[in-house]
């Protein structure tokens, strides 16, 4: 497809899943549940992305292995959005504690994550002594 307009600047389903590593049905599965604003359409009816909903797939990715629910990252993606656009003093305020208190449940989760890791590696030297 030559780019139009219309079309300047955004990416096929098939870009932004190759950019992120998802799967198409990902994408797709992402914009359904809200992680996503609704995609622009080509003239022929493909559903073109931005650059900004790439940036929010890839939050989406490092959230899911740490078991975030899909409201929590709904959550997450809408407070640093309202951030980003400038709230007034309070609401800032409040929107920096939300994601202070995310920033606290990520690294929990990760020493969580690292903790099972290294349970693997145990696991691997153990059963690589056995075989050899």
């Amino acid at each position: 497809m030559a780019p139009t307009t219309k079309t300047r600047g955004l990416l096929q389903i098939g870009d932004v899943a190759e950019r992120t590593g998802l799967s198409l049905r990902s994408v797709r599965h992402y914009e359904d549940v809200g992680l996503l604003p609704p995609a622009d359409r080509s003239p022929g009816g493909f559903r073109l992305y931005t650059d900004a909903a790439v940036e929010r797939l890839l939050v989406v990715k490092q959230m899911k292995p740490l078991e975030f629910t899909l409201e929590q990252m709904r959550d997450l993606l809408d407070a640093q959005d309202e951030l980003a656009a400038g709230p007034a003093p309070a609401r800032r305020r409040e929107l920096q504690d939300t994601l202070a208190g995310y920033c606290v449940l990520v690294q929990a989760r990760a020493v969580r994550l690292e903790q099972r890791l290294a349970g693997a590696r145990a696991l691997h030297a153990a059963l690589d002594v056995l075989a050899h």
